[in-house]
């Protein structure tokens, strides 16, 4: 298995490790090398030996480097070769082997480099090779009908007859699709339809049916089949903005499409489908309110914005009817979705092309408000602002009817976005080489790659009148007025490399003076964690990353302290999430439960203590209960048994209940037990504890003691029933739940310090308009 996404697609793109391998059907993985790659978008097994892999790697693209090309190893990846290389801006884009004889290859070289102000591709470092000896030497096919350099490649060879080659090729000028039928001496542009290279940078793939050399696969963003070898095309239901495509090699009647959501598989050459969809989200932001319970936030890449409750749905009969999640509330896959600090009916959002949206849930319609005409597809140097494919988006914590949106400037509506005004100059350093049209051979000008932009803005809720603003050219500005007046304090940051994104800005929620900013410099093939605090407004800096692990998925997205607990930050990375305890001196790694992906922001809730994050891959997570970081955070303890005072809890059906956390410095011999006291000292529950070492938890369901199973001394009629209704109650405790009221937790044996109280409310009763 190769890792890192094959394509470039976007500035929030995700590098891989190398090369993975299974010899137990995928139950387990060992990393097979091949770490540096980057990119890897087709791996190839020698049908007669299982142990000669032939690897197309793309590379980083984003910036030189020697590991691109083609690696073959013989020896299941304890050995690898790099056995074509054309320079070190060009990688592999496509790669054939015929299934008769496997030292028959076809290979697609693509040079291609993407920074945040641009994806340039196409230069004369691609071309299509051939090599006849497994891939020890290899001819550079020029000429013979090909056409010549920029251009961007897949290649196929028909399982059925060698002659028969296939070049996918976007150029400048022409295209699509070129064969030869005799093996690859000449060849002829049987195709020019723009529809099978119509966004090369992201989908280009190409395959020939295993039983027929004139059945072809195109997959784009919509799937295309010919029957004529590749001169005609029809487009065919088969799936959108598809990516790969497998053929069984026995049987032509089973094949396999994935695309950006999962796969469709087919075994009975499409006429059905069978839809895999996989538990994959790629999130970019994530946003909470304050209702009870609070609701989540977020936009879905190749979906709609959404939100809903923090909580599970409750079940009716066995199954889950509403699970009161709300879609569609105006935005779109990117940007921001923000609600209204005060009033949840509204939602505020930003999506790519110039759009802001603000909705009513009591109407559920969203309304454009947008600052200025939408662009899309528009280069960026021809615009008068220049929005980005995540446009920032901000509500005033003082004043819930204040928004502010970034551009190149800053835009303010107090109206609801019925009139905005323009409370900044331009914040980039408005280099204008670095404003210009993106996509390469073809321009794709969409928003992704728009340069010398606002990427972060955030408003103190400690002063009123404090901004901060983040460039995607690294550069961080203040103001102080409200927009006024905005200084510059770039310079100040002085282990600050130049042309980093500013991922984020986070002011301090105790301090007016203090903020936390994170920069990735990944688009400028610099990996490394960058975060930076400030105690005096922006006059000085210091980096706090350093603690953080340096690897090529270290660089961070995403940087926010808990409104409880100051000093306790969580930093989102590349492939993980982590903690500080003392102001980004020393981090630590947050992972139970949580797969490695990038993790594009997060947000910590301050009533109920709950840590929210969004990953780039595998949707949203909550860590429910961070109260033990934070009185961790407060105080340090190396004491045998710390129990942590909880959090205060609601009961809310289905899914009340109070957590216990406490931590065991060794494992105990015996489980301990945990005690539930009321406001009079009378135990109402007993708890097994867990004994692990380091942090525990148990969770009080808020029910006393279950009654004891009544022994009879005869036999009564109907045995059966009687039985079942003395059981009735034995798994889950008492129906009677504990009154309101402060309930204490003390230790029941081996410990001997009274801890603090817990505190337990009626679930409130509010009403959804």
């Amino acid at each position: 298995m190769g890792t890192g996404e094959a394509w470039a697609i976007r500035d929030s793109d995700v590098m891989g490790n190398g090369v993975y391998l299974s010899t137990d059907s995928g139950k387990t993985w060992n990393h097979v090398g091949l770490d540096e790659t980057g990119r890897i978008g087709k791996i190839l097994v020698d049908p007669k030996n299982p142990d000669a892999v032939l690897v197309c790697a793309l590379g980083r693209a984003t910036g030189p480097q020697q590991e691109r090309g083609v690696y073959r190893t013989t020896d299941r990846g304890q050995h690898w070769e790099r056995i074509l290389f054309a320079d070190e801006n060009t990688g592999c884009s496509g790669l054939a082997m015929d299934p008769h004889n496997s030292r028959i290859l076809l290979a697609g070289m693509w040079q291609l480099e993407m920074h945040t102000w641009g994806e340039f591709s196409g230069g004369p470092g691609s071309a299509v090779y051939m090599s006849k000896d497994g891939g020890t030497k290899w001819t550079k096919l020029e000429g013979h009908g090909l056409p010549k350099a920029p251009i961007e490649i897949d290649v196929a060879i028909a399982p059925t007859n060698s002659e028969r080659l296939f070049a996918l090729i976007q150029t400048k000028d022409q295209g699509s699709l070129w064969r030869s039928d005799d093996g690859g001496e000449h060849w002829q542009a049987v195709n020019f339809q723009r529809q099978l290279i119509g966004r090369a940078g992201y989908y280009i793939r190409i395959a020939v049916s295993t039983g027929n050399d004139n059945e072809v696969y195109v997959a784009n963003s919509s799937f295309l089949e010919s029957l004529d070898g590749g001169e005609t095309f029809r487009e065919v239901p088969w799936g959108g903005d598809n990516h790969d495509i497998w053929i069984d090699p026995f049987n032509p009647d089973r094949f396999v499409i994935t695309d950006d959501g999962g796969l469709n598989i087919t075994t009975v050459h499409g006429r059905g489908f069978h839809r895999v969809q996989l538990p994959i989200g790629q999130m970019y932001h994530v946003a909470v309110d304050n209702q009870v319970p609070y609701y989540v936030y977020s936009t879905m890449q190749d979906g709609p914005n959404m939100r809903g409750p923090s909580i599970l749905a409750p079940l009716e009969y066995g199954r889950v009817v509403d699970t009161g999640w709300d879609r569609r509330m105006g935005g779109c896959e990117s940007g921001f979705t923000l609600p209204d600090p005060t009033d949840p009916n509204i939602v505020w959002a930003s999506c790519y092309g110039n759009e802001v949206t603000r909705w009513d849930a009591r109407t559920k319609r969203a309304r454009s408000v947008s600052p200025w005409i939408h662009t899309l597809d528009s280069p960026p140097n021809e615009l008068k602002y220049r929005c980005h494919w995540t446009p920032p988006l901000a509500i005033d914590p003082f004043d819930h009817n204040t928004v502010y949106y970034g551009c190149q400037v800053i835009f303010k509506t107090t109206n609801g976005g019925q009139s905005w005004t323009v409370i900044s100059p331009d914040l980039s350093t408005q280099d204008p080489s670095r404003i210009v049209s993106s996509g390469g051979l073809v321009g794709d000008n969409i928003g992704q790659f728009y340069g010398e932009v606002v990427f972060a803005i955030a408003l103190s809720e400690v002063q009123q009148g404090l901004i901060w603003a983040g460039t995607n050219d690294g550069l961080v500005w203040f103001t102080r007025d409200g927009g006024a007046n905005w200084t510059n304090v770039t310079k100040n940051i002085k282990d600050l490399p130049p042309w980093g994104m500013v991922t984020r800005i986070e002011p301090s929620h105790f301090d007016a003076g203090t903020a936390y900013v994170s920069v990735d410099f990944h688009l400028m093939d610099n990996r490394d964690p960058y975060i930076f605090k400030t105690a005096d407004f922006g006059k000085s800096w210091r980096k706090i990353s350093d603690g953080l692990p340096k690897h090529p998925l270290a660089y961070v997205r995403t940087i926010t302290e808990d409104p409880n607990q100051k000093g306790l930050l969580f930093a989102g990375t590349g492939n993980g999430v982590y903690y500080s305890l003392d102001d980004g001196n020393h981090w630590a790694v947050l992972t139970a439960g949580l797969p490695h992906a990038p993790v594009s922001w997060a947000v910590a809730q301050r009533q109920f203590h709950d840590l929210v994050i969004s990953t780039y891959g595998r949707g949203l997570y909550i860590l429910d209960d961070i109260t033990p970081l934070e009185q961790m955070a407060q105080k340090a303890s190396d004491a045998p048994v710390r129990l942590f005072e909880p959090r205060q809890t609601f009961r809310i059906f289905p899914n009340g209940g109070a957590w216990i956390n406490y931590s065991l410095k060794t494992a105990p011999r015996n489980p301990p037990k945990i005690e539930i006291l009321d406001s009079n000292g009378a135990v109402i529950r007993k708890i097994d504890g867990l004994a692990r070492a380091g942090m525990n938890r148990v969770e009080w369901d808020f029910r006393y003691e279950p009654p004891r199973l009544v022994a009879l001394r005869t036999t009564p009629p109907r045995e059966r029933f009687a039985a079942h209704s003395a059981l009735g109650n034995q798994g889950g405790g008492s129906r009677t739940n504990g009154a309101p009221g402060e309930i204490h937790c003390s230790p029941y044996r081996g410990w001997t310090e009274l801890y603090p109280a817990a505190h337990h409310r009626e679930e409130p009763k509010f009403e959804r308009k």
